[in-house]
């Protein structure tokens, strides 16, 4: 039987995940599941400063040294250095090159046999924190699949660890357009590959959905709000929205265990597609006149990208608290009130921007998890012609500058106008002028179509851009056959601080190798070019993905490069970043990633053999993480 709604819920931080032995730690088929718990542990209060005890792989000899020779290491440093090895300990780079072997053997020492090393890859704009709350035993691989045939194998892999009653799920990413079908399986499809497990799959951000029998059977039992389901399993979005719908009943039967090993598989899809740090623009909040979390819990109404953002990350703190969380996490704060008439004059608008600004503190926290800035916006966008919403917006701007934090906008313009980004920019200056923000690295997301003027006038600010390759999925040629954007070979050229994002995980995937093909090739999923003459070479956009977005994160001393003293993250890759051919590029993937000095993701490719990594034959000994 699918999880009652009436089964009790526990919002205990340290309770155990269901089903999982405290003996081990297994990650089934394509993504993570839970893990063992530390014996005697008891909730932190909302105020205690983070600690984090980084995770040290316990390989041959157990030791915290990890030595990489016969590779091809592009160290991304100012010299474009390619070398032959590399030496880790204690979470740092200690060498690089014939520094790293002459201090001698280690006994994990690693024979990469030729291959390539980049590298950690670090997202600067994402919506993630939704990835780590999903319902069900999500599939978040189902993203890297290309046809009906591979995603119902990747579902399928997902069914040996799901317990009797429990739904597979796979969400956001997913569209037609990524299959070679253009369109979603059908229900008869889905029981195919899983007969005795109901499977949900959830389109985009909104919808539409499709279920297999056990699935429809679970969702037609409803009597309290139901849900329409077609013959075919199918779903709809629209009005009312029955997608939403039944995304709301799989939330309600969500457990804290059920959301810390969301959680944790959202860590291991990002280790296996070689993300290491990500800065998460948050969720936009719903907006209302109101600081009362009680009227933010999931509603029926609500889309995947809804969530009680004062609760949103209460599972990953969690794990954090434990030492489990695996891959970096920045996040920012994005704030969705408008102008809300309830509320009164300008003074009284803004009231959760005022108390964020008023009682936390932007980058606080440690190497694996702290908070950012302000992002992706501090409140909705508004043109001087929409008179209370543009005063609205332009105080929010006023206020971030005077309590001096990092401050993001997201505007793209078109390739005929570009009055958004220019108001962006003019009310920047504005800032500068009144308290100088020269110093705090504001940004601008997406500013696909920002002309060099523009450009220029950021850069004098010392404002960062961080540009997108969510085109390549639903992108198509315009008719006068002008670049969709970004405009990725201008906005290099001008020498402003650049960064590569995704943008996932609604409007676009989470694997960044897209991204990453979008930007070198312009070429949408269906192989047309939508971009033309703004490609990028491989160098400029990895460097954009490695250290352009560690100088977003205001992490450039730690992270984006193999270099002596920087924290030690990196992907050992199954092709050759640079030398494959474009279809190929697009399917990289790391057979090794190493996130501070830790193995957290391992195919098993380089020693024929996974010590240390989130795979179900893993097993390791709990009394190392009591340590």
């Amino acid at each position: 039987m699918v999880k009652k709604k009436s089964e009790p819920v526990t919002n205990d931080p340290e309770q155990p995940p269901e089903g999982i032995s405290r003996r081990g730690l297994f990650i089934g088929g394509t993504a993570a599941a839970a893990a063992a718990v530390l014996s005697g542990s008891s909730a932190a209060s909302a105020a205690t400063p983070l600690a984090y005890t980084a995770p040290r792989a316990r390989h041959d000899g157990g030791t915290d040294e990890l030595l990489f020779v016969n590779g091809k290491i592009h160290t991304m440093d100012d010299r474009n250095s390619v070398v032959n090895a590399v030496r880790i300990a204690s979470g740092r780079i200690t060498a690089v090159g014939q520094d790293a072997i002459r201090q001698g053997n280690s006994k994990d020492k690693i024979d990469l046999r030729g291959r390539t090393v980049v590298p950690g890859l670090i997202e600067s704009h994402s919506h993630f924190i939704s990835l780590a709350n999903r319902p069900g035993y999500h599939v978040a691989d189902w993203e890297l699949a290309s046809s009906i045939d591979e995603l119902l194998v990747i579902l399928a892999a997902r069914r040996r660890d799901v317990p009797e009653g429990e739904f597979i799920t796979a969400m956001g990413s997913g569209t037609p357009r990524m299959f070679a079908e253009l369109r979603l399986p059908t229900l008869q499809e889905l029981d195919s590959a899983i007969p005795d497990r109901p499977v949900f799959l959830y389109q985009g951000g909104g919808g539409p959905a499709r279920v297999n029998t056990l699935g429809k059977q679970f969702f037609e039992s409803i009597t309290d709000l139901p849900v329409t389901v077609g013959d075919d399993g199918s779903i709809a979005g629209g009005n009312p929205n029955m997608a939403n719908r039944a995304l709301y009943h799989l939330r309600l039967r969500q457990t804290f265990a059920d959301k810390r090993r969301s959680a944790l598989d959202a860590m291991a899809f990002t280790a296996k597609v070689g993300v290491t740090a990500i800065l998460d623009q948050v969720l936009p909040a719903t907006a209302n006149a109101t600081l009362d979390p009680s009227v933010l819990p999931p509603q029926p109404t609500d889309a995947l990208f809804r969530l009680d953002h004062f609760r949103m990350y209460d599972a990953w703190l969690s794990l954090h608290r434990q030492g489990r969380a695996f891959v970096r996490l920045q996040m920012n704060f994005l704030h969705n009130q408008g102008f809300i008439a309830a509320l009164g004059g300008l003074d009284q608008q803004l009231p959760e921007l005022r108390e964020r600004l008023k009682n936390q503190f932007p980058f606080f926290g440690d190497d694996m998890l702290r908070t950012g800035g302000i992002g992706e916006w501090a409140a909705p966008f508004a043109a001087p012609t929409n008179a209370n919403g543009y005063a609205v917006w332009l105080e929010s701007q006023r206020l971030v500058a005077q309590a001096r934090w990092r401050n993001e906008n997201a505007q793209g313009g078109s390739p005929t106008n570009t009055d958004s980004i220019e108001q962006v920019v003019a009310t920047y200056e504005q800032m500068d002028q009144e308290f100088g923000i020269k110093d705090l690295r504001w940004g601008l997301q997406h500013g696909d179509f920002a002309t060099p003027d523009q450009l220029a006038r950021l850069k004098a600010l010392d404002v960062g851009v961080s540009t997108s390759g969510f085109r390549w999925l639903g992108g198509v040629p315009r008719a006068d056959g002008l670049p969709v954007g970004p405009l990725f070979r201008q906005i290099h050229d001008s020498g402003i601080h650049m960064g590569l994002h995704e943008d996932g995980v609604h409007i676009a995937p989470h694997n960044p190798w897209f991204a990453l093909h979008y930007a070198t090739t312009g070429l949408n999923v269906l192989g047309q070019q939508i971009n033309p003459g703004q490609q990028l070479t491989r160098h400029e956009a990895l460097y954009a993905y490695t250290r352009g977005n560690a100088w977003y994160l205001n992490r450039e001393d730690d992270l984006g490069s193999i270099e002596t003293g920087k924290r030690a993250d990196l992907l050992v890759l199954d092709k050759d970043y640079f030398t494959v051919s474009d279809a190929e590029m697009r399917r990289i993937l790391p057979v090794m990633t190493v996130v501070d000095g830790a193995i957290v993701h391992d195919t098993g490719a380089v020693r024929g053999r996974r010590d240390w990594s989130h795979d179900r034959d893993h097993v390791f000994d709990e009394s190392w993480w009591q340590q």
